[in-house]
């Protein structure tokens, strides 16, 4: 039910972004190179999945939150290549493959990542709400994700407890996440009580989100994930096992899954997906 759910919603955010990257087509070619590798490289597309899923839930419909969709794919995916660099998390593999900076060079990534927050707004103003793009605009910058990195570079060699890292990542992960659902729902024309309702489903999967993450770095299949194994700790970064424990990590992974199905507590069989997906968050291998 997941997979078929987040295919359909990547294949459709996928087609969408060509569509937005046509608009690039006077760009220096190696730029557009560099911006469609990291772009296309593969991922869950979840940010996506989850705007048009929650437009799919207020009105039955997920068209009006396909520009979102692709904004915030865009600024994820900027994101990323920015924290890849050496100044930054200093990663070679990315999703399995180099990235952006191994094969493009630090500039050019630097470049590609400008140009994909950019592109993000000018996708974003195609939903015509200056209300959501104001949101998605917050989630991204120094109150939301940029500044929950600027923490985390911040806390590097230092260990954090959970208090400390929910609000760390509340930020840096969860922000994005939260958006997602919340923009993906004001396009559709969500009540406010569905809107708060949507809020709390998107605080708590993105701290399931962020909690699965690190334990997969400790337990995971470095093949399945794409990454090295064990890349936290050689980096002091604080995360939920070496606060807490592993079986402790995971109990707070499940009680944060347990606080999103409740949250969608005022919607019916039509949240059904939304309920399945925060499950798979904390049973995913990648």
């Amino acid at each position: 039910m997941i997979d078929q759910f987040l295919t359909e919603k990547a294949s459709r955010t996928d087609a969408e972004l060509r569509h937005y990257l046509a608009r690039c087509a006077d760009a220096p070619k190696t730029l557009r190179d560099a911006i469609a590798y990291s772009l296309f490289a593969g991922g869950k597309r979840l940010r996506p999945a989850l705007a048009l899923g929650a437009a799919d839930m207020i009105c039955g419909n997920d068209h009006a939150a396909l520009p979102i969709a692709c904004a915030l794919e865009m600024i994820h995916t900027y994101s990323l290549i920015h924290d890849d660099l050496p100044s930054m998390d200093n990663d070679d593999l990315r999703r399995g493959k180099p990235t952006s900076h191994k094969v493009y060079g630090e500039a050019m990534a630097i470049l590609a990542g400008d140009a994909l927050l950019t592109l993000a707004f000018d996708a974003a103003a195609d939903c015509g709400d200056v209300r959501v793009i104001r949101e998605i605009a917050n989630a991204a910058g120094a109150q939301g994700m940029v500044g929950g990195q600027a923490i985390d570079l911040e806390s590097e060699n230092l260990r954090l407890g959970v208090t400390e890292l929910r609000a760390l990542h509340a930020r840096k992960t969860g922000a994005l996440i939260r958006v997602s659902v919340r923009a993906g729902a004001m396009v559709a024309g969500a009540a406010n009580a569905q809107i708060d309702a949507l809020t709390r489903y998107g605080e708590a999967i993105g701290l399931a989100f962020q909690i699965a993450d690190d334990i997969l770095d400790v337990v995971g299949d470095e093949q399945a994930i794409g990454k090295p194994v064990g890349s936290d700790e050689a980096k002091n970064k604080s995360t939920y096992p070496a606060a807490v424990g592993l079986d402790a990590a995971r109990q707070l992974a499940s009680d944060a899954v347990s606080e999103a199905i409740a949250a969608l507590s005022v919607f019916g069989p039509e949240a059904d997906t939304f309920r399945a997906l925060a499950r798979y968050i904390i049973e995913r291998d990648r």
